[in-house]
């Protein structure tokens, strides 16, 4: 058993962790009080090479897997929730696709994500099938060699910088059936006649990338943009499950910044004629919240390994939902805690303990709430997936 990450990703970790020092942490607040998105920031991303690294070297990424996609985001989170999220649209909508779509959508929609001349979405809730994925009601109609999409899809992060959405559909006659072979993916383009944004939310914290409605109105997309198979409701599942690793590097991130940033202001801030740093509450809770910390990364490293390795089907959804819980849920206490170490000033924007406390909440909610991932744990325990003799 080995810890030690590979020379390669190292130097990938040194690499991004200089770049979100010099050029994420200086934009991180401007990012939040401005709203708009960062290209500046996307640039730096596609210069370094970081939009293609959970895509394979023959469709023009460098390889390094879910593992090299998390220790990425994992630095950048540090400062900034928004700039891991535009890390993270690479794969979440490209997964599907690079799962079981075919050659020639692989070469035309993946491969433009590594370069960065293209951004997607994915479209999987509606405005009443969140959590609920099979309440759907977006409707695809096959005419021909073509199919006929109509629909509203929501809460889409990344909706208004997308060239392509992987949309998620129903293909039974009945929209209301719910069984799983009635749901099918598809590869929808921005460009196409009827596709249009709608509105876009209006977002507590993680701003700067648009969250909001996509629209579709009698969408025409030809037969080979559907993504595997008619009635492929396992490939949303299968693509969720393997960002697990990725969604939960965004929590340990921000925990991670949180303290570092908390334990830089206790240590100079003096009462009692001594400093915050010194009281024993204070160290406590410090030692706490570094050991949550290292424990959900090792539950995401592990995770990430686990999905580089092509697990992530059912029988291991109990380990890779349990970084996801875990490290999102400390993200959010460490934000908490981190915020009421500085006090008053804590909650001022003159620090980033406020942001880190805003942004810290969406990923408890995010591709399954912290409820969702506790279901399917205590499911694969029930169902002996995880189990220890």
């Amino acid at each position: 058993m080995d810890f030690e990450l590979s020379e390669e990703l190292q130097a990938l970790q040194s690499t991004v962790r200089r770049i979100a020092q010099e050029k994420v942490k200086p934009r991180a607040r401007e990012i939040d009080e401005t709203g708009e998105y960062p290209q500046d920031l996307f640039e730096v991303f596609r210069d370094a090479g970081l939009l293609g690294l959970c895509i394979p070297e023959d469709l023009g990424g460098s390889g390094a897997g879910i593992m090299g996609l998390t220790i990425a985001i994992e630095e950048v989170a540090k400062y900034s929730n928004t700039a891991a999220l535009m890390l993270l649209l690479t794969r979440l909508p490209t997964g599907p696709v690079m799962i079981a779509g075919s050659r020639a959508l692989n070469e035309n929609f993946v491969a433009p994500i590594a370069d960065g001349s293209k951004r997607a979405a994915f479209c999987l809730s509606e405005p009443q099938a969140g959590s609920d994925v099979m309440g759907m009601r977006t409707k695809a109609v096959a005419d021909g060699d073509e199919w006929i999409l109509n629909g509203t899809k929501c809460w889409i992060s990344g909706v208004v910088q997308a060239d392509w959405y992987t949309v998620f559909a129903k293909t039974s006659s009945d929209v209301t059936e719910r069984n799983h072979n009635a749901v099918t993916a598809f590869v929808v383009e921005r460009d196409r006649d009827g596709v249009e944004v709608g509105s876009t939310d209006r977002k507590m914290g993680v701003r700067g990338v648009d969250t909001g409605e996509l629209l579709l109105h009698d969408v025409r997309v030809p037969a080979s943009n559907v993504i595997g198979e008619i009635g492929g409701f396992q490939l949303a599942m299968q693509g969720l499950n393997s960002m697990r690793p990725i969604v939960a590097a965004r929590g340990i991130g921000l925990a991670e910044g949180a303290l570092m940033y908390a334990v830089e202001y206790v240590k100079e801030r003096a009462a009692f004629r001594k400093t915050i740093a010194d009281m024993q509450g204070i160290q406590w809770q410090i030692a706490e919240l570094a050991a949550e910390i290292e424990a959900a990364r090792l539950l995401t490293y592990r995770a990430a390994w686990m999905a580089d390795r092509g697990e992530f089907t059912k029988e291991f959804v109990p380990f890779l939902s349990m970084a996801k819980y875990y490290a999102t849920e400390v993200a959010v206490k460490a934000s908490n805690l981190c915020l009421q170490m500085l006090g008053a000033a804590g909650y001022m924007k003159d620090h980033m303990t406020e942001l880190y406390y805003r942004d810290a909440k969406q990923l408890t909610i995010v591709e399954g709430t912290s409820q969702v991932q506790l279901g399917l744990i205590a499911r694969g325990v029930l169902a002996h997936d995880l189990w220890w003799d």
